[in-house]
């Protein structure tokens, strides 16, 4: 059989994957060409590269990057491309980066890349339950950094591969889209590419974030939500008692929850029938007066009720689905989309029908139950596979994962008829969160943290991208030691607990969670010190690099002083306080201490000797 040339068009900034059109059995023996430049030609084909790269005005270091490929010869069958192919010389043994594509391996967002690494950081789908995040990667150094990544209205499937080979001096990286199917460039036809973007910069990662999303926010349609007070208050969760706590043990601590300062009250997964029937299980004789009944008595204590939801997700069997199979997510195959977390099938995030079926949830939950807000829950919320049930009425299967997002927005929009002032958290487990979730929530959360590290790194992430956005830093039994309320509190999070009084419900195997005296005497300093200082409220201000400055740094600037949080295992030596004024005096108290201990800083000498094990937090106020 003869085989068809496969031509790799490389260039520094971008490349297509071509075939001549012969039969489909004919494609699949392509072998590949690299080409050094445009134009290709080559046996009558004839294929011309036009980019332009636009500098942004006032954003130093940031290029918009427009690239189409348009053929001039014989036709040719186009299977992927590559954007801003880029490389960067290694100074050191290691250099940091911001990988934000997700799988069940639940990786840190930044990760250290040495000789021999390689990540393909794809957006679509990359485990069942798994996918989605920022279309952007970031590399830096001690001296700086380079993004690359799109400026699209909507998440792209693309991948990001990052690859430092071994006995190599460059890192690289690219954007490389693989077409869902391949298309046919006739002669004069044009393959427009995505709008991609190039940026060096100083600092680490969130430079590189707060520039992606600012221009994002700024020409891209892309809106952010303010947060509404509430949802900075402090949390208490009933997840301590897990899927089978009674009506009883949630009542029972509600005056121990308000007595310790907490003004959120989180219902969790166990009320419902099963994912897709919502409504209440046996364990709830009464039904919606069991459910207004624990509302009201968090009410009647001067807290507020949210309701835990895991959305787009049905277990095979329920009624929903017996009633309304035209919901499912249909994958090529017409398979439904399997939530294996769940073991339930994904609900069409664009169907009509889906649309209906929410809003009636929704006014059963903040009208008949009465919740003033929403804790929406799981990893497949972050991205799905196309959709391919024609009942969803969709142009293209990819909307489905593409528009995704506009689910929460829709959510978000409804349950704010409602009640005005509810707050909507979306938690992607695991994930390195889609980007375009963000303009659709008002709460942001650490959403299943596997240390006290992701908690901070998360937090840095969102502050770069929608500063005025509430951060969550999930139940502190996540964090290391299950009592690292520091690292919420000192990088701006919102603090809560899972904790159980006055005991754990024995048909829970997770935990111990009961409040102990010591765990109470701990919960009261840290709720203190958070209603104190207010950190969640303030402005991060990013003077510390990311891998590179040790110890870890943090800085919020709140009410006219500057809070520093440093952390470590340990540490013992000079620290450089960054961002003071030359001339000025400063009074820095150890604000977190048991013995808080006070002490003078010079701007013109920002140095100070620390000693400490996990974290170091101090408050600075300017003398004059």
């Amino acid at each position: 059989m003869k085989r068809i040339a496969l031509y790799t068009l490389v260039l520094a900034a971008g490349f297509l994957t071509a075939c001549a059109p012969k039969s489909e059995t004919e494609k699949l023996f392509c072998a590949e060409v690299e080409m050094a430049s445009f134009p290709f030609k080559q046996d009558g084909f004839n294929v011309v590269k036009q980019q332009t790269v636009t500098p942004v005005e006032g954003v130093e270091g940031l290029e918009v990057i427009e690239t189409s490929f348009i053929n001039l010869g014989k036709p040719i069958t186009v299977n992927a491309y590559e954007l801003c192919r880029t490389s960067m010389e290694a100074k050191d043994t290691v250099v940091w980066s911001l990988q934000p594509s997700s799988s069940s391996a639940r990786q840190d967002w930044v990760l250290p890349v040495t000789p021999g690494f390689q990540k393909e950081n794809y957006l679509g789908m990359n485990n069942c339950d798994y996918g989605g995040g920022i279309p952007m990667i970031d590399l830096w150094q001690r001296d700086g950094g380079m993004a690359i990544g799109l400026f699209e209205p909507v998440l792209r499937m693309i991948s990001m591969p990052i690859e430092w080979k071994a006995y190599s001096k460059d890192v690289t990286a690219s954007l490389h889209y693989n077409l869902p199917e391949p298309i046919v460039l006739e002669k004069g036809d044009t393959l427009q590419c995505f709008k991609a973007f190039r940026y060096t910069h100083t600092g680490d990662y969130f430079n590189a974030l707060r520039t992606f999303s600012e221009y994002m926010q700024q020409n891209e349609g892309i809106r952010m939500q303010p947060s509404e007070p509430e949802a900075f208050e402090p949390v208490w969760c009933a997840w301590g008692y897990g899927r089978m706590f009674t009506i009883n043990e949630v009542i029972g601590t509600l005056d121990k929850v308000a007595e310790l300062g907490f003004k959120w009250v989180d219902v969790d997964d166990g009320y419902q029938i099963a994912e897709g029937d919502w409504n209440t299980n046996s364990r709830f004789p009464g039904g919606d007066k069991d459910m207004r009944r624990m509302t009201n008595e968090i009410h009647r204590r001067g807290m507020k009720a949210k309701l835990w939801w895991a959305p787009l997700a049905a277990d095979p069997g329920t009624k929903i689905l017996k009633e309304h199979p035209e919901m499912l997510l249909r994958t090529e195959e017409w398979a439904p989309e399997f939530i294996t977390w769940w073991d339930s099938w994904y609900l069409s995030p664009v169907n009509p029908a889906v649309d209906a079926y929410t809003n009636d949830l929704l006014k059963m939950f903040l009208q008949t139950w009465n919740f003033d807000g929403l804790k929406i829950d799981g990893q497949h919320l972050n991205c799905c596979l196309p959709d391919y049930n024609e009942a969803s009425q969709l142009e293209s299967p990819w909307q489905a994962p593409e528009e995704m997002p506009t689910y929460f927005g829709k959510v978000l929009a409804e349950a704010r008829q409602y009640k005005p002032d509810v707050v909507v958290q979306v938690c992607p487990c695991g994930c390195a969160v889609n980007y375009f979730i963000l303009p659709n929530i008002n709460q942001a959360v650490a959403s299943d943290p596997m240390s006290s590290c992701q908690v901070r790194m998360k937090r840095k992430a969102y502050a770069a991208m929608a500063p005025d956005l509430a951060y969550y830093g999930d139940h502190v039994e996540l964090t290391d030691g299950g009592n690292d309320f520091a690292s919420q509190i000192g990088t701006g999070s919102v603090i809560g607990t899972k904790f159980t009084w006055p005991k754990d419900n024995p048909l829970w195997a997770e935990g111990p969670f009961v409040l102990t005296p010591e765990k109470e005497a701990l919960i009261r300093k840290w709720v203190r010190i958070y209603k104190e200082n207010n950190l969640a409220r303030g402005e991060y201000i990013n003077l510390y690099s990311w891998g590179f400055d040790y110890p870890e740094g943090h800085v919020i600037r709140q009410n006219g002083a500057l809070y520093y949080a440093f952390y470590a295992d340990s540490f013992d030596g000079t620290i450089e306080l960054r961002g003071l004024e030359p001339g000025m005096t400063y009074t820095a108290v150890e604000y977190t201490a048991d013995e808080p201990r006070s002490f003078k800083v010079k701007g013109d000498d920002p140095y100070i000797t620390a000693q400490f094990k996990r974290d170091y937090l101090i408050k600075l106020t300017a003398d004059n």
